[in-house]
């Protein structure tokens, strides 16, 4: 007997915590909703002449004898599939235990690892509020950093002591540290740079406060930090244990300000980026940083022709953009996929933009000037117009995760983007792109709550420590 699925109720959405414009599109949809789900619940009801009511004979009882086979046939089956359970059960326990890879990426050398890294599934992002009373404490915080970077990215051994003492670990991935693809990449925030330590007059060029666009909701309990910190791995426990274990071993000149963790779903065949919780791939136009000409030209402070005027000790740096943004995804998921794909400009599932097949194809604009395939206020257009004087001047790298942290207090999901890009000149990049963003019809559909700007310190050899060029310049 085949019995039909019912369609989904689909709840209305609360929309007391939104604004005017977006009440006034909620309460439309909603009275659509209310509509659909008189329909849907009307689907719920079985016809009188269904499959389930066709067959008028009543069912025979069951005799003792058939009744106790029964009984006994199921229990058989029910142990049989406990014991199969358990034996795939103690199986895909044995094999998460060895999910931690070896894989272990370079922490010395010209630049910070983090960045061209390829892009590991699972991050946390995260800044620090440094607590150290001068400058000699503020060298042995670095140095300790560096220290804990070194073992937690190469892989080790923790050492335990006395046992009445804490244990040198946290324990969440037992005693042995592995590698798993863990990156950490460390930068300061314009904050650092104030009275405390003497490095007024050093602070790169373009460093910052970050301070609110048009859209913006910004709480100060989410922004800005003397140092940001960005952990990546291939599993979040990773990540987890080796904050953990960098918060511990600063503790005596770093305190965490805030921190959020991201992820990313498995890439589809083909893809080239992955996608975000509004359903659209991230980072399609990304340009090829792997090719070092194009990471010099894009990247890199004191390389990149127009980061030419930075402090000498700032050389192989870059800047970090951190955007911490809610997504109404109910509100989004309620959107018809046309307007959806005219808001970003691309193709949903293909990531293909609107005048290409490929989500490699390259937009040409310059046959549409009147936005008749590609409108001009969507998202892809605005944020690269793909003119040779963008491209030349204006490009960022992304690298953003997916954040979920369960509800909001209006009830809807906590959900959304923490967005990471690195540029040379932080006024050529994140500050000109976004500028060119406000006002889109995205902006409906998101709220920036968070992040900061910070300079992410030039790279180190071993027996170096990071900063160290700013501090002893």
């Amino acid at each position: 007997m085949e019995i039909a699925h019912p369609l989904p109720f689909i709840g209305l959405i609360d929309d007391s915590k939104f604004s005017d414009d977006l009440k006034r599109r909620l309460k439309i949809q909603n009275s659509k909703l209310k509509q659909n789900n008189r329909v849907h619940t009307a689907a719920r009801i079985p016809a009188k002449d269904s499959a389930m009511s066709q067959d008028n004979s009543q069912p025979t009882q069951p005799t003792k004898r058939t009744l106790f086979k029964t009984v006994l046939a199921a229990g058989a089956a029910g142990a049989a599939g406990w014991f199969a359970g358990k034996q795939q059960g103690e199986t895909a326990a044995e094999t998460r235990l060895n999910e931690h890879s070896p894989q272990a990426y370079p922490c010395y050398g010209t630049h910070q690892a983090g960045i061209t890294t390829p892009h590991q599934l699972f991050g946390i992002m995260c800044a620090f509020d440094v607590t150290a009373k001068d400058p000699k404490q503020l060298e042995n915080l670095f140095r300790t950093l560096t220290a804990r970077i070194e073992f937690l990215t190469q892989g080790g051994e923790y050492q335990d002591g006395d046992e009445k003492l804490p244990p040198a670990g946290s324990g969440l991935l037992g005693k042995t540290f592995r590698p798993d693809g863990l990156t950490i990449t460390v930068g300061v925030g314009s904050s650092l740079f104030d009275d405390r330590f003497g490095l007024k007059d050093k602070k790169p060029r373009h460093l910052q406060e970050m301070r609110d666009f048009p859209n913006d909701r910004l709480q100060k309990s989410w922004c800005d930090g003397d140092l940001s910190l960005q952990i990546c791995a291939f599993t979040p426990e990773t990540c987890q244990a080796a904050l953990r274990d960098i918060i511990k071993n600063t503790a005596q000149t770093a305190v965490i300000r805030w921190s959020i963790d991201g992820w990313l779903p498995k890439a589809e065949p083909g893809a080239i980026a992955a996608r975000n919780l509004l359903g659209f791939r991230d980072g399609s136009g990304n340009p090829d940083v792997s090719d070092p000409k194009i990471a010099d030209q894009v990247l890199w402070t004191g390389i990149a022709a127009n980061s030419q005027d930075e402090p000498a000790w700032a050389k192989n740096g870059s800047y970090q953009a951190v955007r911490l943004i809610r997504h109404f995804v109910e509100f989004w998921d309620r959107t018809p996929l046309q307007e959806q794909t005219e808001i970003f400009g691309r193709r949903k599932y293909s990531g293909a933009p609107m005048d290409g097949k490929k989500e490699s194809d390259t937009a040409d604009f310059a046959k549409d000037p009147d936005g008749k395939t590609t409108p001009k206020d969507s998202h892809m257009r605005l944020a690269n117009p793909r003119d040779p004087e963008f491209m030349k001047k204006h490009l960022l790298y992304r690298r953003a995760f997916n954040y979920s942290r369960g509800l909001a207090a209006n009830g809807q999901l906590d959900v959304g983007l923490v967005f990471i890009c690195y540029q040379a000149n932080l006024a050529d990049g994140f500050i000109f792109v976004q500028n060119l963003l406000n006002g889109e019809p995205l902006e409906e559909y998101i709220s920036p709550f968070g992040g900061g700007y910070f300079f992410i310190l030039p790279g180190v050899e071993k027996g170096g420590f990071l900063a160290q060029s700013l501090l002893s310049a």
